[in-house]
């Protein structure tokens, strides 16, 4: 796990990043300046339960891959889960959060995975443990509106202009952030419609 000091505001972004692209560090680095924060933890994972049986390369490569994307020093990528045996995000946010008191950490989410996050292990859990802050993507721009997880938190739905203060924001808390968009997909890499 990366290193934090008390009183920094750090992004975690998860994922199994097969493969990482330029999508992933726009979503990266557009966290870091709208949210204000100290660093971001490019958590690469040893795989996404919700995609169980789907072949990919080695955690070992996808690190690889993720560390020769991410160019800005507050990017830290890590793969912290796969030794401390986590499988779950709310596994993993717990796992953060006391291993680092006095830290204010925010999930970082492409909008393209809000359509589902309400299949995610405890994602209720995960809303009222950590503010998030979900991202612009391609394609999924006002369908985030109707998903499960943005009504079931509406109220708690935080104005875009004080994304700044979400780190800071006792959950549930949760921004949408507009801006600059890529259109590559990790998924359309894989079936070769983009190279």
């Amino acid at each position: 796990m990366p290193h934090a000091q008390k009183g920094m505001a750090i992004g975690l972004f998860g994922g199994s990043f097969n493969p990482p692209h330029e999508g992933h560090v726009l979503v990266a680095e557009t966290a870091l300046r709208r949210l204000r924060l100290d660093a971001l933890w490019w958590v690469v994972t040893p795989g996404n339960p919700l995609k169980a049986g789907r072949e990919q390369p080695s955690l070992t490569q996808r690190i690889a891959l993720s560390e020769g994307l991410a160019r800005d020093p507050r990017i830290k990528v890590t793969a912290f889960e796969a030794g401390a045996a986590v499988r779950y995000t709310a596994d993993t946010i717990a796992l953060v959060q006391a291993r680092n008191p006095g830290v204010d950490f925010v999930w970082i989410m492409g909008a393209d995975n809000l359509r589902e996050f309400h299949l995610w292990q405890r994602w209720r859990d995960i809303a009222r443990s950590v503010p998030i802050a979900v991202i612009d993507r391609p394609g999924a721009t006002l369908s985030f509106l109707s998903s499960r997880m943005a009504q079931t938190f509406g109220r708690s739905r935080v104005d875009e202009s004080d994304a700044g203060l979400l780190a800071r924001m006792r959950p549930p808390a949760w921004t949408f952030v507009h801006g600059p968009r890529s259109s590559l997909s990790s998924t359309a890499i894989r079936e070769g419609r983009i190279s």
